[in-house]
């Protein structure tokens, strides 16, 4: 079996380190564990692209042992280089059920035989390459000798290549290159056009490269993007018609007439927004200007050095963007090469067999493929939360559910602009809309009727994000809500529990946690609703629990759990457990289920052996099902402290239409999780509903 894949390319600047990133993730869904090894590092300082590949969730490694040697090794001793490459790689490579190797960066004067040397590496590491091949310097007729002639090189060393990824690439002539592209009797042929935000430097980047002290800007204002570079030696009329979307404006720190016109221009919406200013020369800025600077809003990160415009231009020309600069540029190539590569096929072809094992990121990843199978629409009342948008930014550049935020949409805008994120795609509703306002309050007194709800109450629980989020969902506007980081759980209950109601002969509302072990998944319920079910009401949890882990891949066999173990016990407790059981069987007699059962007999083969020898659930369980809430809450808890387990969750069950709860602690990763299963239940749904067109009808802003 192909353990390993080595990412080489002929030349540097061509994308490669994003490359190895997408095959950590696609091999991740497949193996329980996925190691990093980079043969060559340079000489001065640390790798950052073999650190951002180290610190991904997916990877479990040091430092210090994913690496072979600098490159001042190689033009000491090429041989001896190449024996401690080896030796290196040898020490980690058992630890692992496949390793990335990422090829070097033609950073040094190695480069006219680095291509060669790195095919080398590959053959006695004994890796299959992935060649990537830059294309916007080149025509397609070029490209494909380029290609040629590498493939040529790699077999004259008795390696195989298991695939080409043809990298920035013009998308006016994205046609041409595929063209050219046909013919590679490859498992694995890829086109990937060119993405501006993902090659372009960082803000950051050409404030380091300009020794630029920062006179204004946030942390995620640096990381942006600079997808140009205008130098204003000219008048401001002239400069602004220069301007182009997110560039660095180079301005002479003595023409300060030029900052007010600037500012003003990224503010009004009427020109491109700049993605910063850099002034430069050393001259020192009036104090009228520095309060203009401190007092403008919305303002670009400003930078200011003592080098002078030349000097600047030419340190900040020909910057190359990296995904160690920021966590959105990683999440960005994640996407591109999910894309554009069959992360399928590329596991096909290293002949990795896919693993039984099933950890927390494969869950995860299988989770948002999912949910991105056939995309929903959630609804995310807390938008005045920074985590919600940060999540919102995420599900939609994963592809996971379409995202409706409430709220004021210049608000929200404003806000995610200064968080550096991306959610133009979300629809932003206004809970203050007098047309929705008025239907909701309507429908919400009708059914409340019976309880002595007016009108003007209605009116103003619609004033309640939580209320007026449910009553979407109600509505068919919103396929499911998720709420909880700023709202009790009590208030994302309660309207659910008022007029989504329980699904048809279900009685109880639960709480189940989906418990990521390291190799496997379990369903733990109820651990956040119910304190004391009767019997009837746990039989409603553990069939709701079963449909809750088949929805998500989990074949439901049910422990119905107890102090006690098959007939070897009594008493109240024990016998209402037992009742639950046969009402589960009567009700379900499709399900596995097995009660009373303590915990180690349900999870354990060797002590199911003893206690249960014959049953078919014992020691295989995969649903536990919590005679309380006391005893369900705190299990999951110490589960998952001690075993290290992701809980995700809860997920409630029994409701006509989802609507799920978030820990008011609860991390950007955790809301993420818990939209794309809502989106997941949503699509349990006989029907899907029609959102966009729903909302625009009743007029939301």
């Amino acid at each position: 079996m192909t353990k390993s894949v080595y990412v080489l390319a002929p030349e540097g600047l061509v994308g490669k380190s994003s490359v190895a990133l997408g095959t950590v993730d696609a091999l991740s869904r497949h193996v329980s564990s996925v190691g990093v090894f980079r043969p060559i590092i340079r000489t001065d300082g640390r790798d950052t692209i073999l650190e951002t590949l180290l610190a991904l969730p997916k990877v479990n490694q040091s430092y210090e042992s994913a690496y072979g040697v600098p490159y001042s090794a190689i033009h000491s001793n090429p041989e001896e280089a190449m024996s401690q490459i080896i030796a290196r790689y040898e020490a980690i490579k058992e630890k692992y059920d496949a390793v990335v190797i990422l090829g070097s960066d033609y950073s040094d004067v190695f480069q006219a035989t680095e291509f060669s040397f790195n095919v080398e590496v590959a053959a006695n590491l004994n890796a299959p390459i992935l060649l990537v091949m830059r294309g916007n310097n080149k025509t397609p007729e070029d490209l494909r000798q380029s290609i040629n002639t590498s493939l040529e090189e790699i077999e004259s060393h008795h390696i195989s290549a298991i695939g080409v990824l043809a990298t920035r690439l013009g998308h006016e002539m994205l046609d041409d290159y595929k063209a050219a592209l046909e013919g590679l009797d490859l498992p694995i042929v890829a086109a990937m056009p060119e993405n501006i935000s993902l090659a372009a430097p960082s803000v950051r980047q050409q404030f380091n490269a300009a020794e630029a002290s920062v006179l204004h800007g946030t942390a995620e204002q640096l990381d942006t993007a600079s997808h140009g570079v205008i130098i204003t030696g000219m008048t401001l009329p002239n400069v602004l018609d220069a301007l182009i979307p997110n560039a660095t404006v180079i301005v002479a720190a003595d023409r300060v007439d030029l900052l007010p016109g600037l500012l003003l221009a990224h503010q009004s919406g009427g020109f491109p927004q700049i993605a910063s200013i850099l002034l430069v020369g050393g001259f020192r800025l009036p104090s009228s200007i520095r309060r203009l600077l401190d007092s403008a809003k919305p303002k670009p990160p400003i930078g200011f050095t003592r080098f002078g415009t030349f000097t600047v231009a030419e340190r900040v020309f020909g910057l190359e963007g990296s995904i160690a600069s920021s966590e959105k540029r990683a999440e960005m190539a994640r996407t591109m090469f999910q894309k554009y590569v069959d992360g399928d096929k590329l596991v096909e072809a290293l002949d990795v067999s896919t693993s039984d094992v099933r950890t927390p990121l494969m869950f995860e990843y299988q989770l948002q493929q999912k949910a991105r199978s056939h995309k929903r629409a959630i609804v995310l009342p807390e938008s005045e939360d920074d985590r919600i948008l940060q999540s919102a930014h995420i599900v939609l550049a994963r592809n996971i559910a379409d995202v409706i935020l409430l709220g004021d949409q210049a608000t929200i805008t404003r806000r995610a602009q200064e968080l550096n994120l991306t959610i133009g795609r979300a629809k932003i509703v206004n809970p203050a809309d007098p047309a929705l306002l008025d239907k909701f309050a309507h429908e919400y007194a009708r059914l409340r009727s019976k309880k002595g709800v007016t009108y003007e109450q209605a009116r103003d629980m619609m004033a309640d994000t939580a209320y007026f989020g449910t009553m979407m969902v109600h509505f068919g506007l919103a396929d499911g809500m998720v709420s909880g980081a700023r709202h009790t759980t009590a208030n994302t209950i309660r309207p659910a529990l008022e007029f989504i109601k329980t699904k048809p002969g279900f009685k109880v509302v639960s709480g189940a946690f989906l418990m990521c072990l390291p190799d496997r998944v379990l369903v733990f319920g109820d651990c956040a609703v119910n304190p004391n079910p009767t019997a009837e009401q746990l039989a409603d949890i553990a069939i709701s629990s079963a449909r809750t882990a088949a929805a998500f891949g989990i074949d439901p066999r049910i422990a119905m759990l107890s102090y006690s173990t098959g007939t070897s016990g009594s008493g109240e407790d024990v016998d209402e457990v037992r009742e639950a059981t046969e009402i589960v069987r009567e009700r379900a007699p499709e399900l596995l289920v097995e009660g009373p059962i303590q915990f180690d007999a349900a999870m354990d083969a060797e002590v199911a052996r003893t206690k249960l020898p014959d049953s078919q659930v014992a020691g295989k369980a995969t649903v536990f099902i919590f005679p309380d809430l006391n005893t369900g809450n705190n299990t999951y808890k110490a589960v998952q402290r001690t075993a290290n387990a992701l809980a995700i969750g809860p997920v409630l069950q029994g409701l006509n239409k989802p609507v799920n709860d978030l820990s008011r602690g609860a991390l950007v990763d955790d809301i993420v999780n818990t939209v794309a299963i809502t989106a997941i239940q949503a699509q349990e749904e006989p029907t899907g509903t029609p959102t966009k067109l729903a909302l625009e009808a009743d007029g939301a802003r």
